[in-house]
């Protein structure tokens, strides 16, 4: 219950802020060319709390799924077409030249933008990048869960080539060229035989469905006892931090993930182990719990490389990132409209929900919120009716025409995009409930 509200909360402040700093870019370029805005709110009706100030209302809406301002002498979704009858006044949108007009729908999506690219910069310069080389990893192997054994890998598999190129590290095995290419594939060491081992065109819907559950790979992870909790059946055992276990039950266990999976195998029963503690070799026996522990904490003996760069290079790399991360987010989209990928890969704010987990990590958090600002900046510059991007097709249009469409014209088409808008939403979360279910 708590990891569910915590999700909860998490979605509702990222969205809060996207939203919330999305129409305030509307708001402050209407003000600059002197439009009268009438509302500004986080969040739609019914209002929870609201306060004017000057001529515009500040409101909070208790359905925290976007937001609005309202600018006077303008079609948008409130549809007030007796006010559009009158003649226009010179503090209406639609009294002032197109080209101020058209910076007044674009204010949001620059906004998302910035704010995109700023969250990257501040991930990059804060927390840097910690990350396994090519060669740490093929020390070791990979470890095989699920999704990977049904590709055709194994256990101590060394991937040497990433669509028969050179990587340099673990992470790129999972990038983005990878799980949203269309003919991926992994060049495997098994044992000195190399062969390759292809990625099909659905991995990514699979590695949402399938891998959430079962794991795709890691890395075979070498350790040594850390922490021995108090009261556990390790501590009866004779475990000390700084053990190395050999073997459990007389299967090789130098490797975390091949402990846990004879552990686990073993709920409630008793194990042997044989463990390398100062120096001298020693037999102990545990008692494995009812949910498959024993009572220790791992320190893992991987080494890992850390970058930390200067905040001259975070807005290089940052800026990067930011672009990067739109650009796979488009070609995802390409996969699904090409019906590469099925329904479970489409969500709505619900499945959106579930990345940002059920423990507050911050790093996390600030991620999905920068992809999600560059996300929402990219879909409402769509040229969509209801949309930014359909007020800019239009304005576009009057600048290169010299010719503006007719309020009724302009009315229709807003009509017909909150029609498909609210069609989308209701299948996007329909979608979500039905995987829900089926999972």
């Amino acid at each position: 219950m708590i990891e569910t509200i915590i999700m909860i909360a998490q979605i509702i402040l990222s969205l809060s802020i996207l939203v919330g700093l999305h129409e305030l870019g509307h708001l402050i370029a209407a003000k600059f060319f002197g439009m009268r805005v009438e509302q500004y709110s986080i969040g739609f009706p019914p209002k929870i709390f609201g306060v004017k100030y000057g001529e515009t209302v500040y409101s909070i809406g208790a359905i925290p799924l976007g937001g609005f301002v309202k600018i006077s002498g303008m079609i948008d979704e409130s549809l007030d077409t007796e006010k559009m009858k009158e003649e226009p006044i010179e503090w209406e949108f639609r009294a002032k030249p197109a080209w101020q007009r058209l910076i007044g729908m674009m204010g949001g999506i620059i906004i998302n933008v910035i704010l995109g690219i700023i969250i990257f910069i501040g991930l990059q310069y804060y927390f840097g990048e910690t990350y396994v080389t090519k060669e740490e990893t093929n020390k070791y192997g990979i470890y095989a869960m699920g999704l990977g054994k049904e590709l055709g890998l194994k256990t101590g598999d060394r991937i040497i080539k990433v669509n028969g190129q050179d990587y340099e590290k673990f992470s790129d095995i999972m990038g983005p060229e990878v799980t949203l290419g269309s003919s991926s594939y992994y060049t495997v060491d098994r044992d000195g035989e190399i062969f390759d081992i292809s990625i099909p065109s659905d991995f990514i819907e699979r590695l949402n469905s399938e891998g959430k559950d079962d794991g795709f790979i890691t890395i075979l992870q070498p350790y040594e006892v850390g922490k021995v909790l108090k009261g556990s059946a390790a501590q009866a055992a004779g475990l000390k931090s700084g053990d190395q276990i050999l073997e459990v039950n007389g299967q090789p266990a130098v490797y975390f993930q091949l402990l846990r999976e004879v552990i686990v195998e073993n709920k409630g029963k008793e194990i042997s182990l044989k463990v390398l503690q100062d120096g001298e070799t020693k037999s102990l026996t545990a008692q494995v719990n009812q949910e498959g522990l024993i009572g220790f904490r791992p320190n893992s003996l991987l080494e890992t490389q850390r970058i930390q760069y200067t905040f001259i290079e975070a807005v290089k790399s940052g800026t990067k990132e930011a672009f990067q991360v739109t650009v796979f987010n488009i070609r995802g989209l390409g996969k699904i409209i090409r019906g590469e990928v099925g329904r479970k890969s489409v969500k709505s704010v619900i499945g959106i929900a579930e990345y940002f987990g059920g423990n507050w990590d911050w790093q996390r958090f600030w991620f999905l919120t920068g992809m999600l600002s560059m996300w929402l900046a990219f879909l409402n510059f769509l040229p969509i009716p209801a949309l930014d991007g359909g007020h800019v097709m239009f304005l576009s249009y009057e600048i290169i025409s010299g010719r503006k469409p007719s309020d009724k014209f302009l009315e229709g088409a807003q009509k017909v995009g909150m029609a498909f808008l609210l069609v989308l939403m209701v299948f996007l979360i329909g979608n979500d409930i039905i995987n829900a279910i089926s999972d």
